[in-house]
């Protein structure tokens, strides 16, 4: 199936798998892009030295083109753009906006790079900017989300922008890739389904925990990091939901000396992320304290599978999954579906 996206990245089939921290990992993205699709890996949870070897292991696994999900206000973020421009990476996906100059210098090296927004002024921004391709994610997806639905984002970036875009949020099968591509959309983003694949290194007891959940069972709350965040419905984010805001700073403040241990970013660094990011406006201490929650109690519940500590960031497709298919068997039935319904259209 060919489209502006896999004549962009150079991939067979327009199935993207999103970065998700600590859950798009070099198993993933390799099964993802053996079997035609592109993988992104998620580095935010990473530190430099686990990028690189995740990217050597990828490398060695594949030579079918991947991506790296990077943070543009991370402390390291410059270095972090040198080593895929070394390593020969073929795709830049970003969660937030990367700089103008930083795009150009990925563009001069021959890296694609795709930005995720979450509005039409945002995806108009970065092509200006000179962004090969959008991710648009609509409110159904998981993790951080805006609340506009899919089927109203989508057409609003497309009609802003020129570039391909990938829309996000609410997508599990080949009816969404093939309504998607009748939008005008060049492919799909997905990550609640591939989290929910055999490849897929989060616990199994975890993923059946996502398997036994309804569409009703995502809750979209602030209470995480200050910011809505689409996560399945627990005792634990009810609980958060119910907490103060003495509570849950002092729960953060716990975490964010946690998440720098683990990460190595330093003093500065989160200081100078902070400072940026209060100066745009879109968060005030208390949030920017809060800020750590999202990858540590994320961790607990993604990587150790503590469902009772842990936050599991969820798209409200959860509630229409009821498998664990392999990476191959899940991008294989999409596009043959797909090609499906695309082929039975003008029969209507």
């Amino acid at each position: 199936m060919r489209t502006a996206l896999t004549e962009l990245v150079g991939v067979r089939h327009p199935v993207v798998q999103t970065g998700m921290g600590w859950v798009a990992g070099p198993r993933l993205v390799t099964a993802t892009a053996r079997a035609g699709g592109l993988g992104i890996l998620a580095s935010a949870t990473m530190t430099y030295d686990e990028l690189a070897a995740a990217i050597r292991e990828v490398r060695e696994r594949t030579d079918a083109p991947f991506g790296v999900n990077l943070r543009a206000d991370a402390e390291d973020a410059q270095r972090r753009v040198e080593l895929l421009i070394n390593e020969g990476v073929r795709v830049a996906s970003f969660a937030l906006a990367p700089r103008k100059e930083m795009i150009a210098q990925l563009k001069d090296a021959g890296v694609v790079v795709i930005p995720s927004v979450g509005a039409a002024r945002h995806a108009a921004k970065v092509a200006d900017w000179g962004a090969d391709a959008v991710i648009v994610q609509g409110g159904e997806g998981g993790g951080h989300t805006g609340g506009v639905a899919t089927t109203l984002l989508l057409p609003s970036v497309l009609d802003a922008v020129d570039i391909p875009v990938v829309a996000a949020g609410g997508f599990f099968d080949g009816r969404g890739l093939a309504a998607a591509l009748a939008y005008g959309a060049a492919g799909v983003g997905m990550g609640t389904r591939f989290l929910l694949t055999k490849e897929s290194t989060v616990p199994d007891d975890v993923k059946q925990a996502y398997l036994a959940r309804g569409l009703g069972d995502t809750v979209v709350t602030t209470k995480v990091d200050g910011v809505p965040h689409r996560v399945l419905r627990t005792e634990l984010v009810d609980a958060l939901e119910r907490s103060g805001r003495l509570r849950g700073l002092a729960r953060a403040a716990r975490n964010t000396l946690r998440f720098r241990r683990l990460t190595g970013v330093s003093w500065r660094g989160l200081l100078r992320e902070g400072l940026a990011t209060r100066r745009s406006g879109d968060r005030d201490w208390a949030q920017l304290m809060m800020a750590a929650n999202t990858p540590m109690l994320l961790r607990a519940g993604l990587v150790e599978g503590d469902t009772d500590a842990g936050v599991l960031a969820s798209g409200q497709v959860v509630g229409m999954l009821d498998d664990l298919p392999t990476v191959a068997e899940l991008i294989e039935s999409v596009v043959s579906e797909a090609e499906k319904r695309i082929a039975a259209l003008p029969r209507l």
